[in-house]
This record gives structure tokens, sequence and C-alpha cells, in this order.
């Protein structure tokens, strides 16, 4: 896996030696880009891309280094000065690409310098520019003075440019400002810069405006920048104008415009854009779109996941950690991992907890609080609330209190609810109280269900029904299922129906069956009410299991009855242990289904207890039978403990005839 900002990007050191952008050269004026030198976002104006060999592929070794190495350009004929021949095919190419480059920039300067030297203003010009390119500004400056003061515009610009390097910023401004007025667009935007920075605003557009009506995409940039500042209409206009001639941040800044207005398939096409020149938040947000646009078309989660990749590797973090829910979510969670670690060590909290999370699944309890505290250190307060989960979940509760407090403190909705409910429990309702409050004003829907439940407890039932009604509209399942029994305890059936729908909806498994409860009773919708028993069956839902069973077993379908039997009983229904019990005692299983009777009278099971008398008379156990008829008359119903009477009054009589 590439390392986060080890691939995809310049070294710091190439960038700082990289004059080409800020020079205007004096061979082509006109069509050189010039640069920002006070560019307001730094490292995201563009930098035209430099190829091929000559001056243009500027090698940073003096005159003096090269002839030294390999003597003067043309001297000598093939030999070098010691006498080896320089062979090509013998070298290494790039240093042999290097080599020759370097003696075609020394040719290159000789011939300036010789014409410089002659009084030739045009190649003094020439001759600072390169300099200026190399770094060597003190050797450069007197070039470049000589040609500005002859009327030579680029020379003008890029003694501003030296000028403005060097710290004296006035005397910068004096000659862009000489440069502008001769038409030199680069000048132009060098100006504006300066202008906007020193707070001249308006003399500031006029001069970037100048620069992006004459081509100077930096300009329009610029210009586009300062007019989104003022919250200006037409900075689209000019940010466009940027994108189109190949300025990639234009493009982003375009793309987020697009998107804030609603325009998400035109600023789809600018983040591509942007995104296929190496913008590394634009290939995130683009990204970002296209995983949106998967929860219709699934093919698009593995381009989303090639746009995070690419802008991860551009060094964006926040992009190696969307990458990494998108590997989770495939079941790649090795891979996740690794991509929330590298986004985590470079400082993204959500990518910490991401990672602390996983290690948690796995029970890695102190890993899990290393990448937590790493989170929290990385300024996201979810770090300290889930060091806060972490610690209940290992019985650490009071320092589980602390790291809710602290997170709660921070604004974190959910810690001021989880700490609300620490201090109920605990018997504080008046401290839970303002938690609670907090958290559900805050837009927490577990903390407006819990102050629901707060004053439904004080027998507060209007504002208990404000606040379950204020987390039933954010899908809380079990604040609508209270809204439910409410409206149906006042005989609104229609209304108690919708809200079980909604319930059932917000994932209530008591909302599902108690919906497919009121439509079995009503007798027209038998359809639906199975889909809803089914439903809550398949959640856990204990009675629903049970329901299923008995509907699965008047339809003849007994294996399928036996099945939702078996998962109640199993999980404690005394109701399905004992219908289990009578479906085993009906397919000859008399021996488990005593198993299953006994199970569900020891769980108070009152009929399952009068079975069992019955089974042991038949045994011939009176003692046994006399147990069990006791224990069915404890258990009830009325019913049951009437015959459960009957038959121990028999017993008696028969014991004592």
């Amino acid at each position: 896996m590439r390392l986060i900002g080890k691939s995809g990007t310049r070294s710091g050191a190439a960038v700082e030696a990289d004059t080409d952008a800020w020079a205007e050269s004096a061979e082509s004026p006109d069509d050189r880009l010039g640069a920002l030198p006070a560019q307001r976002t730094s490292g995201l104006s563009e930098r035209p891309a430099v190829g091929g060999f000559g001056p243009d592929s500027l090698v940073h070794v003096s005159t003096r280094q090269f002839s030294a190495a390999v003597g003067p350009y043309g001297a000598g004929g093939e030999e070098s000065p010691s006498g080896a021949a320089l062979d090509p095919a013998g070298l290494d190419p790039t240093s042999f690409e290097t080599a020759l480059a370097a003696r075609e920039s020394a040719a290159l300067e000789a011939r300036h310098r010789q014409a410089a030297d002659g009084g030739d203003a045009d190649a003094a010009g020439r001759l600072g520019t390169l300099l200026l390119r190399r770094g060597d500004l003190e050797d450069a400056e007197p070039y470049l003075r000589a040609a500005a003061a002859a009327g030579v515009r680029a020379a003008a610009n890029n003694l501003g440019v030296l000028l403005h390097q060097q710290g004296h910023r006035a005397e910068a401004g004096q000659w862009w400002h000489q440069a502008a007025v001769a038409g030199s667009a680069p000048a132009a935007h060098a100006l504006g810069l300066q202008l906007r920075d020193q707070g001249e605003e308006e003399a500031a557009e006029y001069w970037l405006h100048f620069a992006a009506d004459h081509g100077h995409p930096l300009g329009a940039y610029a210009l586009g920048d300062l007019m989104e500042h003022r919250r200006d209409v037409r900075a689209e206009r000019w940010f466009k104008v940027s994108a189109d001639a190949g300025h990639r941040e234009a493009a982003y800044r375009l793309a987020r415009m697009r998107e804030a207005a609603g325009d998400k398939e035109t600023a789809e096409a600018w983040y591509r854009t942007a995104a296929a020149r190496s913008h590394a938040r634009a290939a995130l947000r683009l990204g970002v779109l296209l995983e949106e646009r998967a929860r219709t078309d699934r093919s698009l989660l593995e381009e989303a996941a090639r746009w995070y990749r690419q802008s991860a590797q551009n060094g964006e973090p926040r992009a190696a950690c969307a990458l990494g829910f998108l590997l989770r979510d495939s079941g790649e969670l090795a891979a996740a991992a690794e991509w929330w670690q590298e986004a985590a060590e470079a400082g993204d909290g959500n990518a910490a907890n991401a990672l602390g999370a996983l290690h948690a699944s796995r029970g890695e309890a102190k890993e899990a609080e290393h990448w937590y505290r790493t989170a929290l250190d990385a300024g996201d307060q979810n770090g300290a609330f889930n060091l806060g989960l972490l610690c209940a979940g290992t019985g650490r509760d009071q320092q589980a209190e602390q790291w809710y407090r602290r997170a709660a403190y921070a604004g974190h909705r959910e810690a001021c609810n989880a700490l609300a409910v620490v201090l109920l429990q605990r018997g504080d309702e008046s401290g839970a109280e303002p938690w609670f409050s907090k958290a559900a004003e805050a837009g927490s829907v577990d903390g407006a269900f819990n102050l629901g439940v707060l004053h439904a407890g004080r027998g507060e039932v209007r504002q208990a029904q404000e606040w379950y009604a204020r987390a039933a509209a954010e899908g809380h399942g079990e604040a609508a299922l209270q809204l439910a029994v409410a409206q149906e305890q006042r005989g609104n059936l229609a209304g108690a129906l919708e809200r079980y729908r909604q319930a059932a909806a917000g994932g209530s498994a008591e909302g599902a069956f108690r919906l497919a409860s009121v439509l079995d009773r009503r007798g027209d919708a038998d359809a639906e009410a199975e889909h809803w028993y089914a439903l809550a069956a398949d959640a856990g839902h204990r009675r629903a299991q049970v329901r299923m069973g008995v509907r699965a077993a008047e339809r003849g379908a007994l294996e399928i009855a036996e099945s939702w039997y078996r998962r109640a009983a199993e999980a404690g229904s005394r109701s399905a242990a004992f219908n289990l019990g009578l479906l085993l005692a009906r397919q000859d299983s008399e021996a488990e289904a005593m198993l299953w009777y006994t199970r569900a009278a020891d769980a108070g099971h009152g009929r399952a207890a009068l079975r069992l008398a019955l089974l042991a008379l038949r045994r011939g156990e009176p003692v046994q039978a006399e147990n069990w008829c006791r224990r069915a008359m404890d258990y009830g119903p009325a019913e049951v403990a009437e015959r459960a009477g009957r038959l121990l009054g028999a017993l008696h009589a028969e014991l004592s005839a």
C-alpha cells in the first residue's frame, strides 16, 4: 500500500526551486502564465508542467560546477578534460539527460550574457529571467533592472518577482505596475494580489480583471476568489474561465459552488475535471458523490473507491478514512484497517475512532483505547465518548462517567444522553434531566425518547407525549410504539395503526408484533399480518415466534411450526415450550415432550403443570400427580386452576377409599 503523502506530490525542494511559474520569460512574454507572489490559497495555484530539454528544463547546477565536471560546451571535441570520452550509452540515461540539459543551459546563458554585456536589453532580460529561475537572485537583479529600465515589459514583471522574494514589496509593486500598464497580464495578476493583501480591494479587482480579460488563468481564479469572498455571483463565471484554461483549484471551487446550489450533476463533472489533474480534495468529493449515487447503482462503488484511493495517495486523510469504510462494508476488514491507520496517523480522528471500534469488536480493549485516545488528541470528541463506552463495557463505571462527562461538556449529544442514563440509574433524576434535555435539544433521538420516559414516570403525560412525538418524527421506533399504545388505549384504532406502522418501520419488534395483532383481530389483512409477525419473529420477538408457530400448525406445516416453537422455547418462552411439547406428543415423541412440559411448568405455565399431572396419573405416580396439580392451581389461569382442583379432589378421594 502506498503511504499517504508519499506519492503523487512534489517534494518541498522541487516546489521551492521552481520559479518557472513565477517569472515571465523574456523570450515569450505574452505566453507564460506568470505567478502568484501572495496567493491566498498557498500551494493550490497551478504550475505549468515542464517537459523536454533546454532552458525550460532548469537544472540547478551552476555554470562553473558544470564546466568543472564535463568541460565547457563544445570545447575539447568529443573528449572530456580528463581525456575520457563522454559515451551516452555508457551513462545512466537520467545523468546523461541532466548533463545535456545543463550544457544547453550553460551555452544559452553564455550567449545571453555576451549580448547583455554588449548593451542588448532583451538579452539582459532573458539572462536575468534565467538566473531568477535558477535562484541566483543577486546575479539576476542588475540584468533585470537594466532591461526593465530600458522598457522590457517581461523584465519589469520579473524584477517585481525578484524584489518580492527579497521582501521589498513596495518596489516590487512599482515594477509590476509598470509592466501591467504596458500590458503584462502576469504583472497585473501579481499587482492585483498585492493590492488585495493590502486591503485595496477596488484597485485589486481592476488589475485582476485586466489579467483575466487578457487570458491569464490565475488572474481569473484570483478574481473569482475575490468575488466569492464578497458573495458576488460573478465569482462562478471567473472560476469557470480559469477552470476551462486548466486551473484545477478553480475547477474544484466551481464544483463546490455547483454542489452548494444543488446541481450535483454539474458539480460531479467539475470534480472529475479537477480530480483528473490530481486535486486531492476534488477526488475526495467525487468519491463521496459517487458513493451517494451507489445507493441505487452499486456498480459505482468501485469507481468511488478508485477516486478515494487517488485522493488518499495524494495526501488527503479523509479519503483514506472513507476508503476504509467502503472496504469494511465489502468485508475487507484487513485492508480497511490499513487505510484507517494511515488516515489516523495523518491526524484524522474519524479514522482513529473507526480503528478503535474495530479493535473493540474483536475484544482488543487495549488497542481500542489507544486509537480512541488518538482520535481525542486529534480533536474528535467521539474519542472521549467511545472511551466511555469502552470503560462501561469493561466494568469501569467511574471512568466511563468521566469520559461521558468530558465529551458531554464538549457538546457531544450522545455523550449527554449516556451521562444522563448513568445518573438516572444512580437515582439522580434531578441531575439526569438537564443532560437529557441538552441531548434532545442538540438532536439526540435517544435523548428525546428518554426525556419522554422521564416525564411518563412522573405521570406528566402531555410532556412525555411531546418528546415521544419528537423522537418518533426522527424515526425512533420505541417512541412511536409508546404513542401507538396510547392511541389504542384511547380507542383510536386508525391512529394506533399508523403509529404501529411507524414503530415497525423504525425497527421496533414489539411495534411490528402489535401491528400484526391488530390486523389479525381485524381479520381483513391476513397476508399483511403474517408479514409483520414474521418480521418481529425474525428480530427475536418470542410472542411473534409462537404466533408464527401456531399459524404454521393451523396450516398443517408442522416442521415449520416446530422450528418456530423451538426458537422461542430456547429463548425462554414458556408458551412455546408447552406448544412444542404438544406437537411432539402428537408425533409420538412423548419423552422429549415431557422435557418441554417440565421446562414450561418450571417457568410457571399452568397448563403444562396440569398436563404433567395427568401424565403422572397415567404412569401410576399419584404423589407426582398431586404435586403438579398443586402447582397448576397456583399458576392458573382460573380455568386451569379449577380443573387441577377437581383432579386433586379426585386423587384424595381415591387415595382415602
